[in-house]
């Protein structure tokens, strides 16, 4: 096992932990330029600790992307259900620019649960493609094949992930800006428990399975990109109950593509880059037809649409940058192995 210098070790887990909070919260933009850095520096333990861990779980473990799928609606179903209780809570988005999308939410109230379908399926739709997967994504593609698919940190770096997590999971919990003074029922808490535990169980199912590898190619990076941008834009575009529908139908069927894909030869970093980055370039697109939380000036609107937009062809760009560097010295490597074969033995 070699050894790496603790800070060329630690930088990975650093960004993960501060780029997770802004992809959750700021990139599709919630937020002013002067209000993200304050966000990201206070949800970093609860959302960037949570990708962390997650990242750090499946790496060991070897869940793959599934996995980490698996994972990031478990994280999203505690998020909303158990740790700040939006999923729950009507008067949740009252105090905010968003009041006016409480009429489309009862519109698709559970039964005998207290929640909208329509609000279950955003947040934590949104918390699996931007949260978590797009954040792991994009770090790391900027890294090499050996350090993207081994774990950054070790048990104590672990532990210390852990706690910042649950620390910033129960401030949230405690303040009165983030459950907002509101407590769900012993019946809705112990259903958000149940379905995070189920989600949790059906990840680890995944330890220790290997995936063939089939004869078939692998599509072009872009169609992966398609697949999530279709998904992502279309589970928003049909009201009710029918919407529900549409998105849940969307996501299966790309959860299910994007696996029957990464089993075709030549599937590598870019198409996980593809996919990653799809929703956070949607997201910073929509960015300027969307409002923030708190009321701000259409100047200062406009400045934090214009630094996510800036930001994000920066990140993912940059991240291109890597992946095809990366690719065209392998094709040259294996173009000189060709043009030089190893001698035969005497």
């Amino acid at each position: 096992m070699t050894t790496e210098p603790l800070r060329r070790r630690l930088a990975p887990a650093v960004a993960l932990l501060l780029l997770a909070p802004w992809t959750a919260e700021c990139v599709w933009g919630g937020f002013t330029l002067t209000g993200m850095p304050f966000v990201v520096l206070v949800l970093a333990p609860m959302y960037g600790g949570a990708a962390l861990l997650i990242r750090e779980t499946a790496r060991r473990l070897g869940l793959g992307w599934p996995g980490i799928v698996l994972l990031a609606a478990a994280f999203g179903v505690v998020q909303a259900g158990l740790v700040d209780q939006s999923l729950f809570n009507p008067d949740y988005l009252d105090d905010t620019q968003f009041a006016d999308t409480r009429s489309a939410a009862e519109a698709t109230l559970v039964p005998g649960l207290g929640f909208s379908a329509r609000q279950a399926v955003d947040y934590v739709g949104n918390h699996v493609a931007l949260t978590v997967c797009a954040a792991i994504a994009l770090v790391e593609s900027y890294l090499g094949a050996g350090r993207r698919s081994r774990p950054w940190l070790g048990r104590p770096g672990l532990a210390v992930v852990a706690l910042l997590w649950l620390g910033g999971s129960l401030l949230v919990f405690a303040d009165d800006g983030g459950r907002k003074g509101f407590l769900a029922s012993p019946g809705q808490l112990a259903f958000a428990a149940g379905v995070a535990l189920a989600l949790v169980a059906a990840a680890l199912r995944r330890r220790g399975g290997r995936t063939a590898v089939g004869t078939s190619a692998a599509p072009r990076p872009v169609w992966a990109a398609a697949a999530v941008l279709v998904a992502y834009v279309g589970a928003g575009l049909v009201p009710g109950w029918a919407g529900v529908g549409v998105a849940l139908v969307l996501g299966a069927v790309t959860a299910v593509l994007l696996a029957r894909w990464s089993r075709r030869t030549g599937w590598g970093p870019a198409h996980v880059l593809a996919a990653g980055s799809a929703s956070v370039l949607a997201a910073a697109a929509f960015a300027y037809g969307v409002p923030t939380y708190s009321p701000s000036s259409p100047a200062a609107d406009l400045a934090g649409d214009v630094a996510i937009s800036v930001l994000v062809a920066l990140l993912v760009g940059g991240a291109w940058w890597r992946v095809s560097g990366r690719a065209a010295r392998d094709r040259r490597r294996a173009a000189g192995r060709a043009d030089h074969p190893a001698s035969p033995p005497a």
